[in-house]
């Protein structure tokens, strides 16, 4: 059976011991650039983030890759040199607060 992404927990998660959910995001990253004829820098970023609300209640919004984090190996050239980059990145801090995540290109 396939989840509804309008769907919530079927627990109350709500409490701070569940914080852990709420700080996973998704980061659906598609952007590239490259320089045209005219020395005009072309960009396409359609970055999206995903996230938990207070009940586990997932949602998508408009991103940029200057929100995604460090940690991703997206390039981040100083000038328009040419890009072309798609990952799904997901970060979250666990229980303890540690930081972790994991990037994925396709």
């Amino acid at each position: 059976m396939l989840a509804q992404a309008d769907e919530r927990a079927d627990i109350d998660i709500s409490g701070s011991a569940f914080d852990f959910v709420r700080s996973i995001r998704v980061y659906h990253v598609q952007f590239s650039q490259h320089q045209d004829r005219d020395g005009d820098c072309i960009r396409y970023d359609s970055t999206r983030l995903g996230s938990y609300g207070v009940q586990g209640d997932y949602r998508w919004q408009r991103s940029s890759v200057g929100a995604v984090p460090p940690a991703s190996l997206l390039p981040r050239p100083e000038h328009c040199g040419w890009v072309s980059y798609r990952s799904v990145f997901v970060d979250w801090r666990d229980h303890e607060g540690n930081y972790g995540f994991e990037e994925v290109r396709y």
